[in-house]
């Protein structure tokens, strides 16, 4: 193998790592500090799920020699923005993300409990998706009405590369928003300390109550699975690559088990920044796993930057960060509300979930994402459809 055949693999390999961890780090840092975190303790988080997925990534590809690509869960941290605090605090939410962990585990362990998760409807799943998405997706507009000098230019930026570098359009937007930030810490004469620049760990103890596992576990486990496991399933299929479905939930679940006492949420398969590692643009199909064995090293390197991210957007002008959220999860949005509403014999039941989840109900202590699928299931099973027509589900493959 010469140094040309590695020149593209390696190459889609950093690719995957940046765009995706650029364009998605600010959802978990809001995510994490929701339910109950402190600056600290969502640096920890940050830190934790980046060198765990980074070192599982690389493990996956080395051994599977498949582009394995995996990441932390977007969706899932979007959910715990629109879950908040719950009873028991921050160290009941590590608890539910160690249950998390277990559950996904579990998923690959157990196969009757893998077809459970893809059982559930997927225009119910997607519609609980774009629910949960929606306040965070308003985030640009608003926080634009509030400071338009400091988020005017996000938005700009994010446009104009949309429209001329699609791939790049979140990370230059982050990128601009770094710059506005640090416009406003010299207007301002603030100082940052070089301690908090440094990436860290902040152990916490798990506990557990009932809200944090219906509020918190439950919904984080089927968003996880819905939203970026069945789906990165079907993207490396749609190239070709069979993705080993035990060996993945096993090791992401265990994976997420780990950065879970520090604070990280959930690690997952990857959908979307899986193609950049299994597609053409990784070259020679034989060596696309180098791809997913670069992403996670440089992942390793990109989680170092965590505590100077948490320190820098700490000090952001208000509404910055919240817009940099909403407009990585925009294309996500839009995909959740066209999965959801498809299906026009089902469009009652996923328009009710979508409304639940949006709603920001809190009803015996649990958020709003489990009762909109609560609700929406009802709904699906006793006024729409008769109970032998069989429902479009996410697909899995067992191995």
């Amino acid at each position: 193998m010469t140094s040309r055949d590695l020149q593209q693999p390696v190459v889609a390999g950093v690719v995957t790592a940046i765009v995706g961890f650029t364009s998605s780090f600010a959802v978990v840092l809001a995510g994490l500090r929701a339910v109950g975190a402190s600056p600290d303790e969502a640096a920890s988080g940050l830190f934790a799920l980046t060198v765990a997925f980074g070192l599982l990534m690389s493990g996956l590809a080395l051994w599977t020699r498949l582009p394995v690509t995996l990441a932390w869960s977007t969706p899932g941290a979007a959910l715990l923005v629109s879950t908040g605090p719950v009873a028991g605090g921050w160290p009941a939410a590590v608890g539910a993300f160690v249950l998390t962990g277990v559950l996904l585990a579990l998923t690959g362990l157990v196969p009757w409990l893998g077809r459970l998760a893809a059982a559930i409807p997927v225009p119910l799943a997607q519609a609980m998706l774009a629910g949960v998405l929606l306040q965070l997706c308003l985030a640009p507009f608003t926080a634009f009405a509030a400071s338009p000098w400091a988020v005017g230019p996000v938005i700009v930026v994010w446009l104009l590369g949309t429209r001329w570098a699609t791939r790049w359009a979140v990370p230059l937007a982050l990128l601009t928003a770094l710059v506005v930030i640090a416009v406003s810490l010299v207007e301002r004469g603030t100082t940052l300390e070089a301690a908090s620049l440094l990436p860290r760990l902040e152990p916490t103890a798990p506990a557990l109550t009932v809200a944090s596992v219906v509020g918190i576990a439950l919904p984080l486990t089927v968003v996880t699975l819905a939203s970026q496991n069945i789906p990165g399933v079907a993207v490396m299929r749609s190239f070709g690559y069979t993705v080993p479905w035990r060996a993945s939930m096993v090791t992401t679940g265990a994976g997420t088990g780990v950065a879970a006492v520090f604070g990280g949420h959930a690690i997952n398969l990857a959908a979307i920044s899986a193609a950049l590692a299994a597609g053409e643009q990784a070259g020679d199909r034989s060596r696309r796993w180098v791809a997913a064995f670069v992403a996670g090293l440089t992942a390793l390197v990109l989680a170092f930057t965590s505590g100077a991210l948490v320190a820098v957007t700490e000090k952001a002008p208000a509404g910055i960060v919240e817009t940099v959220a909403g407009l990585a999860l925009l294309s996500t949005f839009a995909a959740s509300v066209v999965a959801a509403l498809q299906d026009a014999r089902g469009r009652t039941s996923a328009a009710v979930t979508f409304l639940v989840a949006a709603s920001g109900l809190q009803l015996l202590g649990v958020g709003a994402a489990f009762w909109a699928l609560v609700v929406g299931l009802l709904v699906r099973s006793t006024i729409e459809r008769p109970p032998h027509e069989e429902e479009p589900r996410g697909e899995i493959d067992e191995a």
